[in-house]
């Protein structure tokens, strides 16, 4: 039986299946989970509308004449809720998992356990009515919800699965919460021509990430006219102005005292805890810990026969890490426990303006674990950011000295989720550094600034690149046609006489 049919869920129904068990997936709600329903499909779009937005301020610069678009917020929240269903047609996840012979119940209301082998599902009998029903293997794909808190007027704050029910476009907005949802909120609404403050209980925006991509993010946020503060000491309140106005004021303490804020909307972006307290976990003996369910390394739960994946563990809440550990809890369900889960090379990103992504290690992990070199190139320096008038970020290397692999990446700038994919597939390959500079990438493409630092960290690590052990590339270090105009040529070409073959 498996519980949820979100990404973890669908995939974990599916590959039990494929290994011969009967399965039955059982999902509250509407199958996708929060990421195609009220999460990165639906933000995505916003994101893209923003994009748009942003693109028409280059018109001018292109020889373009045109107005300035005008933003409908209704329409671009409907135009959001068309695409959800356009990806539900594409997928027919329904139709898919019925294919491969899983009963769906979809739609099913509440589902508890009973005992360690029974859950009561409210929705699961004829007609609508509850029915017990029994499984050999579990596996709870539940997912997670937006966290809120319990300040005083916190039922005036929304959370980002509110955005879809707003009526109009705010004129203000504070975010409390700036990890990765809170920043793409921050970015769209700013984008939209919203007055956005962006605040954070840690000492820097997106703190889980690397600090260069906080501080470029950051930097540019600033920017775009968002202020932002940090190291703030939590919310204290949220008032309504007057009985009837929608005017809000915020109290939020600082480290120079408590400050008010005046806004039209709060929004709460500041964890996402597991759909924990429906489950009736304690009937089955699952054991939690701060919203999560427990497991091992093998995704079991304190219960040898009750498997979880997901959201609902609190470890790695992506789309791309859902589905690796739903596949491999149906295989623990039904092979036995044995693989042991990793999560070691996860590209992962965010749609803000400018985009951010990331794998593996940031800078301050890696050089407290190993020797590596530190490379970076600026997207000043890359042809297409030229071109497309994006020149704003970077792209970071780390590699390890001895063995040349690459440790960790870290983009900030235009289509960055996309361009790290090739960092991620390097990584997995296990491809030292100069068989990654030796790649002939498209020019001029975004991706090709991979290659640029690539070959920037071989230089530094004094290895050549080329079939033959020397090469032009291997001398200037980047390819001359995409040197940056600050670019020190004459010391590239030196620093390559010291090089020995690899």
């Amino acid at each position: 039986m498996v519980i949820g049919g979100g990404p973890a869920g669908v995939t974990a129904a599916l590959r039990a299946r494929e290994l011969g068990a009967e399965v039955i997936l059982i999902e509250r709600e509407k199958l996708g989970g929060t990421c195609t329903n009220d999460g990165c499909v639906p933000t995505r779009a916003l994101a893209k509308a923003a994009r748009l937005v942003r693109d028409a301020e280059q018109f001018a610069d292109y020889g373009l004449r045109g107005l300035a678009p005008r933003v409908d917020f209704s329409r671009v929240l409907l135009s959001a809720r068309r695409v959800v269903e356009e990806v539900h047609d594409k997928k027919r996840l329904r139709d898919r998992l019925e294919a491969a012979g899983v009963e769906v119940l979809d739609g099913a209301g509440d589902v508890r356990f009973a005992d360690p082998h029974t859950v009561r599902v409210e929705n699961g009998g004829p007609g609508g009515t509850e029915a017990e029903i029994r499984g050999d293997h579990f596996v709870i794909c539940a997912g997670g919800h937006a966290r809120r808190l319990g300040f005083p007027g916190s039922e005036h704050a929304l959370t980002h699965s509110d955005v879809w029910d707003m009526e109009s476009l705010p004129e203000s907005v504070a975010i409390i919460g700036a990890a990765a949802t809170g920043c793409q909120l921050a970015s769209i609404f700013a984008a939209f021509g919203c007055r956005v403050r962006l605040l954070e209980l840690a000492p820097r925006i997106l703190p889980g990430e690397d600090e260069d991509v906080s501080r470029v993010v950051g930097e540019s946020f600033e920017r775009r006219g968002i202020r932002i503060e940090t190291g703030i000491g939590g919310v204290n309140e949220i008032e309504k102005v007057s009985e009837g106005s929608e005017d809000l004021v915020l109290s939020y303490d600082t480290p120079d005292g408590e400050r008010e804020a005046g806004v039209d909307t709060v929004m709460l972006s500041v964890g996402w805890p597991g759909n924990v307290d429906a489950l009736g976990l304690e009937a089955a003996g699952v054991a939690t810990d701060k919203g999560h369910i427990v497991v091992d390394d093998t995704l079991q739960t304190s219960v040898p026969h009750i498997f979880a994946a997901g959201d609902i563990i609190g470890r790695v809440m992506l789309v791309q890490s859902a589905t690796y550990e739903g596949s491999l809890a149906a295989e623990q369900a039904v092979l036995g426990p044995e693989s042991a889960q990793s999560h070691e090379i996860v590209p992962h990103g965010g749609f803000t303006d400018p985009e951010y992504a990331s794998v593996g290690l940031t800078e301050e992990a890696a050089r407290a674990e190993h020797d590596c070199v530190v490379s970076s190139i600026p997207y000043a320096d890359l042809d297409r950011g030229v071109i497309d008038g994006h020149q704003e970020g970077f792209c970071k290397l780390i590699v390890d000295r001895a063995s040349r692999r690459i440790l960790g990446a870290h983009i900030v700038g235009e289509q960055a989720v996309e361009v790290v994919q090739l960092v991620a597939t390097a990584m997995r390959g296990e491809m030292p550094v100069e068989e990654l500079a030796d790649i002939e990438l498209a020019y001029p493409t975004f991706t090709a600034i991979v290659g640029l630092v690539a070959r920037r960290a071989a230089r530094e690590l004094r290895v050549t690149i080329g079939y033959r052990g020397w090469s032009l590339q291997s001398q200037l270090g980047v390819a001359e046609w995409e040197l940056g105009k600050n670019h020190d040529e004459t010391a590239d070409v030196r620093a390559s006489l010291n090089f020995s073959k690899a």
